[in-house]
């Protein structure tokens, strides 16, 4: 095809460069589009489309980061949550009704096997490194064990059915 300047030619040339690729292929999508468009109102043209995906690559990222935050949010709402149920057991000189963890109780009811204490706190969500929590833990299974609901052996603890 020959265009009717050089200038035009370079625009062409210059614009299928800043798109990736070649200029039959430019003029091609670019003849296509028009088409296209002609035919159907709905259709969208490649740079439409490529607007539109970064346009949703950046919602995406976003949403991500606030994913991120609100996941931080919770971990430290449900760990503040743990302290304030733990406080009870943690106090030698507590009086009054201790509410135990339902989480555990369920737990240990559920399995027929024995379970460790790290597998107690992988399951309740508690980090060996949260030391009041890991206490509460520990001083339910003792209290729950003091009533006679769960039996505790060198490999860890069972509900008492």
């Amino acid at each position: 095809m020959y265009l009717p300047s050089t200038q035009q030619k370079e625009r062409w040339e210059d614009s299928a460069h800043k798109q990736g690729v070649s200029v039959p292929k430019f003029v091609t999508e670019h003849v296509e589009d028009s088409l296209r468009k002609e035919e159907d109102s709905n259709y969208q043209s490649r740079e439409e489309l490529l607007r539109e995906i970064r346009k949703l690559n950046d919602q995406l990222d976003r949403i991500g980061k606030e994913k991120r935050i609100l996941e931080i949010a919770i971990d430290r709402l449900e760990e503040e949550v743990r302290r304030y149920r733990s406080q009870p057991f943690l106090d030698d000189t507590f009086t009054g009704v201790r509410k135990y963890q339902r989480e555990l109780v369920d737990l240990l009811k559920a399995r027929t096997t024995t379970l460790s204490s790290e597998e107690l706190l992988l399951h309740l969500g508690i980090q060996p490194s949260e030391y009041d929590a890991v206490k509460a833990v520990s001083k339910q299974l003792e209290n729950l064990e003091a009533y006679g609901l769960v039996k505790s052996s060198p490999k860890g603890w069972r509900w008492v059915q």
